[in-house]
């Protein structure tokens, strides 16, 4: 021992003289040191890569979102005097054709001017077959697009015209030749007998049948014209149906008819308007339209005839449409405001395509607004002193007539409809009797109201996140700590690789069985899964409680950990019970038919691919998530945790319940937070299993649409850099929003459970 104790030792201190620097073992440790620098190297740049990708996603998002909250703008064009307008006289209507070349000036005189809208040239000047010494008093528009014009004259008579703009192509170079209809004859018609100035008129053409409103003084003329055309001479005959409304006590101010001819509206006095129906002919109603010192000024229908613009001599304008009551009665009502300036409000012009408008007052100063959206986009001065605008088609373009002068703008406002109220809060939409959340972004209709509401979106997205974790979390999380803590490991090698084979399970073949197959099962079946969802606990509660009444002897012939096996039977056995006494149950209690009975009596409705069915089949698609993230938590528990507690004498649940699942819980509630993330993201199932109804409703039997459904739904089928378009693309940033908090606020609190409990 001594000997050996005074051995020399090698020069690196190696007591038994080894040499552990031999050229294979330092070649070795230097592969294996390069191996570990770019194996940490290869994770910091993966990582690295996926927050890169994961920020340009967030900013390409927020680039493609961010246009549609920018307001208008208003650029000028040099201003024009041509020589043709010192001589056209007053002018009572300006208008611009659809492709911005050309524009119309009606005069008092009767005098039609067309000009280019670039050059201020005159093109074609047209006199109107009025009669001798008659000249134009009152102008009224039909519906924005419809180019259709009353003329109002001295004599009492009206003429109705459309101005047209034809185009060709000769010696293919485009050509918009302008002209004058006359759609109901080069004939005036006769409203007042007396031939007394028509001081307002108003039109609308509906179907074959034209209804001409007229104003003199206080007094109302109103007639309906049917044109009819013989095919085999092309004739046509008028037919005249003057109708008798009451008369007006205070001087009148503007007449609108509804598109639909169901209303006149006529303003009068001060600050009032009434409101006829023209179906039982009688009067609706007067109304207030403006309160205080101010006065009505002007007054126009906005797209689709619906609502009326009301515009006041403090700067103010209104919105009103018809609304029902709670006794079914339509009244007139007052939806939304807006500010122009101090200055009276002369002109509101309407879009043609939008439910837009700008407006004109008297101090020279142009507003841009949208009715929908509740929004403000420019205010500008444009002019000085009285003047006259019209907007174009498109709404791109304004023309302003002032002090001999044409000033012609440019404007820029692709995106009215878009603003935080009417994305996210309640609007009054036209034709609904409150303020609602809506979700329509397309319709046949020319004149549609586009609702872009994202509330139904996410409520639904959260709706079809919670029923399916409702189902999901509970069985994953049971499972998970039966399978880690009390199966037998072999029955554990082969459980857990079954379940987590579940998640390879396309989610469109998860969709396509539960919209045709699981929605009308469980249509003809509610009873039986409602008996289901009771008996099944009950059941297996029961057949544990009779397992641990069982005798010892057989008991202990089932090896611990595969108890869970013997439930298989169970089941099986009160699953068959549950469905076959559903058509029983049904006779029994529902009077044969469960979804009229919650229809009809309990006042629920129900749709066949409703919530039900989508927690059903996402939160068999969401299962393995949990599942395999939650039992791998609890399987990772030091065995000496678990020894040491029960070796203090607590019991095996007592372990389980105060040192297994403290310990796990950080890698549970990431499991929780992991599945959650994937139910509010998925697409395929919830775009199959339910009616795509973007409605906001807690009922279980109502479906819903999510925000990624309708990205994937609504996408194909939008034009590219359009509104519609933008607000998908905002669908899909506010689900990155939402995953990232989530997964920030999942992560703080795993870092927090996992610092309380890392003492255990």
């Amino acid at each position: 021992m001594n000997d050996l104790a005074n051995e020399p030792t090698g020069t690196s201190g190696n007591p038994l003289g080894l040499d552990f620097d031999t050229p294979a073992l330092k070649r070795k440790r230097r592969v294996r040191a390069l191996k570990d620098r770019m194996a940490r190297w290869y994770v910091s740049i993966g990582g690295l890569a996926v927050l890169g990708a994961i920020t340009l996603i967030f900013f390409y998002l927020a680039h493609v979102v961010l246009p549609m909250f920018q307001g208008a703008e208003l650029t000028a064009r040099k201003p024009q005097q041509p020589a043709w307008l010192a001589e056209a006289g007053q002018p009572l209507l300006l208008a611009v054709e659809e492709q911005n070349q050309v524009a119309m000036r009606l005069a008092r005189s009767g005098q039609v001017q067309f000009f280019d809208l670039r050059s201020g040239e005159a093109l074609n000047r047209i006199e109107l077959p009025l009669p001798a010494g008659v000249e134009v008093v009152s102008v009224g528009s039909d519906q924005p697009g419809s180019r259709r014009v009353a003329l109002g004259l001295s004599n009492g008579q009206v003429l109705v015209l459309q101005h047209n703009y034809r185009v060709t192509y000769p010696n293919n170079v485009k050509t918009i030749t302008p002209q004058v209809d006359f759609p109901f004859g080069e004939e005036p018609i006769t409203l007042d007998d007396q031939g007394r100035a028509l001081e307002h008129v108003a039109l609308n053409l509906n179907g074959g049948d034209l209804m001409l409103a007229a104003s003199v003084g206080s007094e109302l003329r109103l007639i309906r014209l049917s044109r009819e055309e013989n095919l085999f001479s092309g004739e046509v005959t008028l037919d005249q149906d003057r109708i008798d409304l009451p008369q007006i006590a205070d001087p009148i101010k503007e007449l609108i008819l509804d598109p639909r001819q169901l209303w006149l509206y006529v303003v009068n006095g001060r600050s009032t308007a009434d409101v006829f129906d023209l179906r039982q002919r009688s009067l609706n109603g007067r109304y207030q339209l403006v309160n205080g010192q101010r006065e009505v000024t002007t007054a126009t229908s906005l797209l689709g005839g619906i609502s009326l613009l009301i515009g006041d001599s403090k700067g103010g304008i209104q919105q009103w449409f018809m609304v029902r009551d709670q006794d079914g009665k339509s009244t007139l009502q007052s939806i939304r405001d807006f500010k122009l300036g101090n200055a009276p409000v002369t002109q509101i012009m309407p879009e043609e395509r939008r439910k837009g408008f700008l407006a004109l007052d008297s101090a020279g100063t142009l507003g841009i607004f949208h009715s929908t959206a509740h929004r403000t986009l420019l205010t500008e001065p444009v002019a000085e002193g009285t003047s006259i605008a019209a907007l174009s088609p498109r709404a791109t373009r304004v023309l302003v007539e002032s002090n001999g002068q044409l000033q012609r703008f440019v404007v820029d406002n692709p995106h009215p409809e878009i603003s935080w109220s009417s994305l996210w809060g309640k609007v009054w939409y036209e034709n609904y009797e409150k303020p609602d959340y809506v979700w329509q972004s397309t319709s046949a209709n020319t004149d549609f109201e586009p609702k872009l509401s994202l509330s139904p979106l996410a409520f639904g997205t959260l709706k079809a996140a919670f029923y399916a974790m409702l189902l999901a979390a509970p069985l994953a999380i049971a499972a998970a700590i039966y399978t880690a803590y009390f199966m037998a490991p072999r029955m554990r090698t082969k459980v857990k690789p079954v379940i987590e084979l579940m998640e390879a399970l396309p989610t469109v073949i998860l969709g396509f069985f539960a919209g045709l197959f699981l929605a009308p099962f469980l249509e003809n079946h509610l009873p039986g899964i409602f008996s289901l969802l009771l008996l099944m606990p009950v059941g297996i509660l029961l057949a544990g409680y009779i397992w641990s009444k069982l005798p010892d002897a057989v008991r202990h012939r089932v090896p611990d950990g595969w108890e869970s096996a013997l439930l298989i039977p169970v089941v099986l056995l009160v699953g068959w019970f549950s469905l076959a006494i559903s058509g029983h149950l049904e006779n029994w209690l529902f009077d044969g038919n469960m979804r009229l009975w919650l229809s009809n009596d309990l006042g629920i409705p129900f749709d066949q691919r409703n919530a039900l069915v989508v927690g059903l089949a996402m939160g068999f698609a969401v299962i393995p998530n949990i599942y395999s993230i939650a039992e791998d938590a609890v399987f990772s528990v030091p065995k000496s945790l678990t020894f040491g507690s029960l070796a203090l004498g607590a019991t095996p649940w007592q372990t389980l319940t105060r040192v297994v699942i403290l310990t796990a819980s950080p890698g549970i509630f990431s499991a929780l937070m992991i599945g959650m993330g994937r139910a509010v993201g998925e697409t395929m199932i919830v775009l199959m299993a339910t009616g795509n109804t973007p409605i906001m409703d807690i009922n279980i039997f109502e479906g819903m649409r999510t925000l990624a459904a309708n990205v994937a739904v609504e996408m194909p089928e939008s034009e590219v850099g359009s509104s519609h378009y933008r607000v998908l693309f905002l669908a899909a940033l506010v689900l990155l929003l939402f995953t990232f908090v989530m997964n920030t606020l999942a992560e703080l609190i795993r870092q927090r459970l996992r610092t309380r409990y890392a003492s255990l």
